[in-house]
């Protein structure tokens, strides 16, 4: 094999430990939180038929679906999202899930998109719902659960910026033209986080609006006040927990997706400054195109990603470059043997042991303790070996403090 093919494929990743480890400390989290909100975990099939993916996004998402005919001749394609997918579970598994279904998903998604900074062929998705329900309620429930998740991460200041898109359909359908629909306008107005005003404007007139209108347009949304809808959701949020000004109503929030039929909200991190950390909303009629189930829902996925390198940023993670609490050092042959009972006592006292697997020089096993930031480290010399009764030398690569106590002391220490 030549070096050339000794890498990743482009817009693919690998997770070396420190990173892996990052990212495995900022699921837990979510994952914590999201079931102390009773949402159940599901995992669906990396791949799935084609005809399930296809057509549903639009046409020119479909050219990102990575399909293929497998070797049963059977037209396949890797999962574009999690959205789809939970459309045909809700469809198959009618009768067997709950009236009230409240699902977690944290799986990969894989998109044939162009790869550029921060945009991959691989992406993890991490996602909350609840189907079936209309009420408000559930709404508050997301934006509460939301907000939680990114506090139990370590934020301090986060912010749901909200809006329901029908005061959106109800201040821009007056600007409606025979060449530029709702939804269109829509799709401007939710570039106005990345665009000044007069860009938005500019890319309305372009579309067919008049410039006197794109502006109106722009200033009646500016003009809009929270609906009674919207004013519920929030209470009840408040009431969950949430505090009032972390809740911000937003006119210009626009989430540019179609399917959204009320609240729709996105999670920002002041701190971090870098654009939003996640989004949803109200969808309720979604489920029942893409599965033929009419299924109401409300949901938020999080920018995983965003979400892990906002926390590094912040300082948010454990500095800590080893899943290993103790090494277990091998001070010779005739000592092995004591080394590995050691090891074992250590696991089933759930401490997490890493034994140095060679025989070397006391020193080189320090240095390897040291490189991986283990902090303790177990020795069993000449000494304690013939003092017998499982002693051992318990070090501190801290402090450099050890002492001699038995395993079972030694087990204490490190808990």
């Amino acid at each position: 094999m030549s070096n050339k093919n000794i890498q990743t494929l482009k817009g693919f990743r690998d997770f070396l430990p420190e990173e892996k480890r990052a990212r495995n400390v900022v699921q837990g989290k979510i994952v914590e939180t999201f079931e102390r909100f009773g949402f159940e975990p599901l995992e669906t099939p990396t791949l799935e038929y084609a005809s399930l993916l296809l057509g549903k996004y639009g046409d020119e998402a479909d050219k990102l679906v990575y399909s293929f005919k497998d070797r049963g001749d059977r037209s396949v394609a890797l999962r574009y999202d999690q959205t789809v997918p939970s459309a045909r579970v809700l469809s198959q598994y009618q009768g067997k899930l709950p009236k009230y279904f409240r699902r977690y998903q944290i799986q990969n998604v894989f998109r044939a998109d162009k790869p550029q900074k921060g945009r991959y062929r691989e992406f993890t998705q991490c996602d909350i719902d609840i189907f079936g329900s209309k009420s408000n309620i559930a709404d508050s429930e997301i934006l509460a659960c939301s907000y939680f998740a990114y506090k139990n991460i370590g934020f301090k200041n986060i912010k749901l910026n909200l809006n329901d898109r029908t005061i959106l359909i109800e201040a821009l359908t007056p600007f409606v033209t025979d060449s530029v629909d709702v939804y269109s306008i829509i799709q401007s107005v939710d570039k106005l986080d990345k665009k000044e005003k007069l860009e938005v404007v500019a890319e309305l007139v372009e579309k067919g609006l008049s410039k006197d209108n794109a502006t109106k347009a722009l200033e009646t949304l500016e003009k809009s006040k929270p609906s009674e809808e919207l004013s519920s959701i929030v209470i009840g949020a408040i009431k969950l927990g949430v505090p009032k000004d972390s809740l911000v109503f937003n006119p210009f929030l626009a989430r540019g997706l179609d399917y959204y039929t009320g609240m729709i909200f996105e999670i920002n991190l002041p701190e971090y400054g870098s654009g939003s950390c996640g989004g949803g909303g109200r969808y309720d009629n979604l489920i029942n195109e893409l599965g033929g189930v009419d299924v109401p829902a409300v949901g938020v996925a999080f920018g995983f990603d965003r979400t892990v390198e906002a926390a590094q940023s912040l300082g948010l993670l454990p500095k800590k470059n080893s899943t290993s609490k103790v090494l277990v050092t091998v001070f010779g042959e005739k000592y092995k043997l004591a080394s590995l009972a050691s090891a074992s006592y250590l696991r089933k006292q759930g401490i997490a042991t890493e034994v140095y697997p060679a025989i070397d020089k006391l020193g080189k096993q320090f240095k390897y303790a040291n490189s991986k930031n283990i902090p303790f480290v177990i020795i069993i010399g000449e000494n304690e070996f013939e003092q017998g009764e499982s002693k051992v030398v318990v070090k501190d690569m801290t402090s450099g403090n050890q002492e001699i106590v038995t395993i079972e002391k030694a087990a204490e220490i490190l808990k």
